[in-house]
């Protein structure tokens, strides 16, 4: 098959276009219009033309890649996963995540720690956490390094039930609905109770 044109692409920045002599429009990169030596006239021959269109698919799925992550962190297998619910195959996704890895634009351990960060600013406890980053696909290994993070649970805890209680803890129907919001939040009983001991000696709101 014979490249009757090669020019860049109007809409993407760095790629280009190779148009066959039967309309077959093939989207490229400078590295790959370098590497095969495109350009125009030149005859492809199968291989060749394999190799290049499996190239540029491979291409077109990590400039995806590198666009989900400049929107937003994501953990590298929350990334393989959206790429493949988004039509790439599983090998593609695969070396689209390895090579954002390499370059430290997916980073497992920081972004474990910053889901930490962020739900442990919003009153989260470790058992809802733990849910978060494994919804993420956050490595198990990386979990209780991240965790370690967490500020102290008793001083998140008292400011909770400070805001939460609405009336008299010694209201068995006040004190469920208090410890039933912070157990959803993913503190353990022994903490709660333990706060909720608390409540009675803590100071009153300036």
């Amino acid at each position: 098959m014979r490249i009757r044109e090669v020019k860049p692409s109007q809409g993407r920045k760095g790629q280009f276009l190779a148009v066959l002599e039967d309309d077959t429009v093939l989207r490229v990169t400078e590295e790959e219009l370098l590497r095969f030596g495109l350009h125009p006239g030149e005859e492809l021959g199968e291989e060749t033309l394999e190799a290049l269109q499996k190239s540029a698919k491979t291409s077109r799925v990590k400039a995806r890649a590198a666009g989900m992550i400049g929107r937003r962190a994501l953990s590298k297998s929350e990334l393989q996963r959206r790429l493949v619910k988004g039509g790439a195959e599983e090998a593609d996704a695969q070396a689209a995540a390895d090579w954002l890895e390499d370059i430290g634009a997916v980073d497992d351990p920081a972004y474990a720690a910053a889901v930490v960060r962020d739900y442990g600013r919003r009153g989260y406890g470790p058992a809802r956490i733990r849910q978060e980053l494994q919804r993420r696909g956050v490595p198990r290994a990386l979990w209780e390094e991240a965790l370690a993070e967490l500020p102290d649970s008793g001083e998140v805890l008292d400011d909770l039930i400070r805001k939460r209680c609405r009336g008299d803890l010694t209201d068995p129907r006040e004190l469920k609905r208090v410890s039933d919001g912070l157990l959803r939040r993913g503190f353990s009983w022994s903490q709660v109770k333990a706060a909720l001991s608390r409540y009675a000696e803590l100071p009153p709101e300036d």
